[in-house]
C-alpha cells in the first residue's frame, strides 16, 4: 500500500494557508514598473532565515513517526495494518504490515477496539474510547478518526494517548472518596444504636441505609427507649442536609432524647424540650422528628409530630392507616405548642417510622410515595426485618439512592395458646378509707398465687403492692387502681391516683412516722418509676424480674 496516497487528518489539528507563495498577480499591480520588487525577493530583503513550510508541505509520514503518541492506520473492512508509527513500536513492539488488525494488533482486540473500529469505517465519524488500560500497564484514551482517498474502501487512524499519571490520580481519588466515605457511614453507624432494645411486649427491627456515593453522609437516625413500667418509647428523624455537621447534630438530639425519654414526659412535651435545644445547637439546621409512646395497657400508640411523615400502621386485618394528626413544624423553630395524638396499636397490628428517603422521589409527588408504601405495608407479613427489607425492595432503594433512609417497624404481636399465659394483666379499682390497703394486699396475693409465682417473688410483690397503695392513700386522691402485670420477662405492680404530685425517694429519719414507703420498695424491686398520667394524676410502678426457667 502506498502510504503517499493517504491524507489524514490529526484531532485538533487545523490547516492553515500561512507561508504559501501566491503566484497569482493582482491585475492593479501588472501595470507597475519594473523596479517593483517581488513578493519573494521582499521576503528575502526582509527576513535572513529560509520561509517556514505550511502543514499541507510536511511529509504526513514524518510528521506522524515523530509524534510522541502512538499511531496506527488500518484500511480496508477487515482493517488491515498500513502503518504504525516509532511510539506504538517502543509500546508494543514490531507489527506486520499487511495483517488484518485482529493477528497483527492484539493489544487492540484485547480492549475491544475493534467493533469501535467497524463503527467508524461504516458512519464516517470519530469515535474516541477514554482511558483503557493497555497490555503493557498504561492507561490510553483512543481516538479513531476515518480516512479517505479517492475510491479506496477507506480507513481509520488510530490515536493513542497516554492518560496513565491521568488515570493513576483518578483512582487514588477514587480509593481516597471510598475511603472517607466509609469513615463518614462508620460515624454515622456508631451515632445509631448498636442493637435495639427489645421490649416485653413489642418485637423491633430496624434499617439505615445512607444514599449516594459520596462521603457526605445524612442526619437520619432511630430510637427505641424502654421506659420501664412495660412503656415504650420510639422515635425517628432527619437532619436536614448532609456531611459530618449534620451527623453531629443528629448525635446530640438523639442523646437529648434518651435523657429526657428518663423523665417519662407526654411525647408533645419531650418535643417542647427538643425544639429549645435544636435552637440551642444550630438555629440553622432544621431537623424533623417523630416521638412515640406505647403502653401496653392501653393499645395505642400515643405521639408527637415535628414536620416529620406520618406514621402508619397496619391492623390485624390488613388495613393501613395513615396517622396524620397532630403534625407541627420542624424542631428548632420555637414559638410552638405541640401536641400530642394517638393511633391503635392492639395484638396483631404493625407500625412503621420512616424518613422521607424511603418515600420521596424527584420525579414524583410526596404523597404518592406516602401511598405506595401503604400498599406495600398492607402486603408485607413476617417478622419486622421481613417487613423492614420488604417495605426497602419495594421503594426501589438500591445501594446509589441519592438520599439516606431509616425504617424502624415495630409489632405487637397476638399471643396464642402457651404463649397467652406468660402475659397476664389483673386490676382492682380502690376507693380509698381503711380497707383499701387490706384489699389490695388480699388481692395481690391471690392474683401472684394463681399466677404460680414463686413464693419469695409472691411475698416481695404483696409487699410492693401494700407500699405503693399506702402511699398513695397517704399523699394521693381518689380515684385509685391498683394493677398487676406479668410479661415472660417481669412483674410490673403499679398505682395510679387522681394528684399529679410524684414522689421521690428520700432518707427517713429514726424518728419519721413516714417516708420509708418508696424507699423499701426502691430496695425490694428491680426498677420503679413515676409519671404524670394525661387526664391529671400519677402513676407509681415498680417491677421485678422473673427467674429464668430452663428450657
Amino acid at each position: 500500500m502506498n502510504f503517499t496516497r493517504w491524507s489524514a487528518r490529526l484531532p485538533g489539528t487545523q490547516r492553515r494557508a500561512a507561508g504559501r507563495t501566491d503566484h497569482a498577480v493582482a491585475p492593479e499591480r501588472q501595470g507597475d514598473t519594473a523596479s517593483s520588487v517581488p513578493a519573494a525577493r521582499a521576503e528575502q530583503l526582509t527576513d535572513e532565515h529560509a520561509p517556514v513550510p505550511a502543514v499541507d508541505e510536511l511529509p504526513v509520514r514524518e510528521v506522524l513517526d515523530r509524534v510522541p503518541a502512538l499511531v496506527a492506520l488500518v484500511h480496508g473492512p477487515d482493517h488491515r495494518v498500513a502503518y504504525v508509527n516509532d511510539a506504538y513500536v517502543a509500546a508494543f513492539g514490531v507489527r506486520p504490515l499487511g495483517e488484518p488488525t485482529r493477528d497483527a494488533l492484539p493489544e487492540l482486540d484485547e480492549l475491544g477496539l475493534l467493533p469501535l473500529l467497524d463503527q467508524v469505517l461504516r458512519s464516517g465519524r470519530p469515535r474516541t474510547l477514554k482511558s483503557r488500560k493497555a497490555p503493557d500497564g498504561r492507561s490510553y484514551t483512543f481516538t479513531c478518526t476515518p480516512v479517505t482517498e479517492g475510491d479506496d474502501d477507506g480507513g481509520v487512524l488510530v490515536f493513542a494517548t497516554d492518560v496513565t499519571d491521568h488515570a493513576e490520580a483518578a483512582e487514588r481519588l477514587r480509593a481516597s472518596e471510598r475511603s472517607q466515605r466509609e469513615t463518614a457511614v462508620t460515624l454515622q453507624r456508631s451515632l445509631l444504636p448498636q442493637e435495639l432494645e427489645q421490649p416485653d411486649d413489642l418485637r423491633i427491627a430496624a434499617t439505615y441505609q445512607p444514599g449516594g456515593t459520596e462521603a457526605a453522609v445524612g442526619g437520619d437516625w432511630y430510637d427505641v427507649i424502654t421506659l420501664g413500667g412495660g412503656r415504650t418509647a420510639l422515635v425517628i428523624g432527619d437532619v436536614m442536609g448532609r456531611g459530618v455537621r449534620a451527623a453531629a447534630v443528629m448525635g446530640q438530639l438523639r442523646t437529648a432524647v434518651r435523657a429526657y425519654a428518663r423523665l417519662d414526659l407526654p411525647p408533645h412535651e419531650i418535643l417542647q424540650l427538643l425544639d429549645v435545644l435544636a435552637a440551642e445547637i444550630d438555629a440553622n439546621q432544621i431537623a424533623t422528628c417523630v416521638y412515640a409512646i406505647h403502653d401496653p395497657n392501653e393499645g395505642r400508640l400515643v405521639y408527637a409530630s415535628a414536620g416529620h411523615l406520618p406514621i402508619l400502621v397496619r391492623d390485624e386485618s390488613g388495613t393501613v392507616l395513615r396517622a396524620d394528626e397532630p403534625t407541627g413544624p420542624p424542631l428548632g423553630t420555637g414559638g410552638w405548642m405541640h401536641a400530642s395524638g394517638s393511633v391503635p396499636l392492639g395484638p396483631g397490628a404493625t407500625a412503621v417510622l420512616y424518613t422521607d428517603g424511603l418515600v420521596e422521589r424527584r420525579d414524583a409527588d410526596l404523597d404518592e410515595g406516602i401511598a405506595s408504601l401503604e400498599r406495600a405495608l398492607a402486603g408485607a407479613t413476617g417478622t419486622p426485618q421481613v417487613v423492614c427489607d420488604r417495605l426497602v425492595r419495594s421503594a426501589g432503594v438500591t445501594a446509589d439512592h441519592d438520599d439516606d433512609v431509616a425504617v424502624l417497624v415495630l409489632q405487637h404481636p397476638a399471643r396464642t395458646g402457651p404463649d397467652s399465659d406468660l402475659f397476664r394483666n389483673a386490676a382492682l379499682e380502690l376507693l380509698g378509707g381503711v380497707e383499701a390497703a387490706p384489699r389490695a394486699r388480699a388481692f395481690a396475693s391471690g392474683v401472684l398465687t394463681s399466677w404460680r409465682f414463686p413464693s419469695e417473688l409472691h411475698d416481695l410483690g404483696v409487699l410492693a403492692a401494700s407500699e405503693l397503695v399506702a402511699n398513695s392513700l397517704q399523699h394521693g386522691t381518689p380515684p385509685m387502681r391498683l394493677r398487676l402485670r406479668r410479661t415472660d420477662r417481669r412483674l410490673i405492680i403499679e398505682v395510679t391516683d387522681g394528684d399529679d404530685h410524684l414522689p421521690r425517694r428520700r432518707r427517713a429519719e429514726p424518728v419519721d412516722e413516714s417516708g420509708r414507703g418508696i424507699a423499701i420498695v426502691a430496695t425490694i424491686a428491680s426498677n420503679w418509676g413515676s409519671r404524670r398520667t394525661p387526664g391529671g394524676g400519677k402513676a407509681v410502678w415498680c417491677e421485678f424480674l422473673l427467674p429464668k426457667t430452663p428450657a
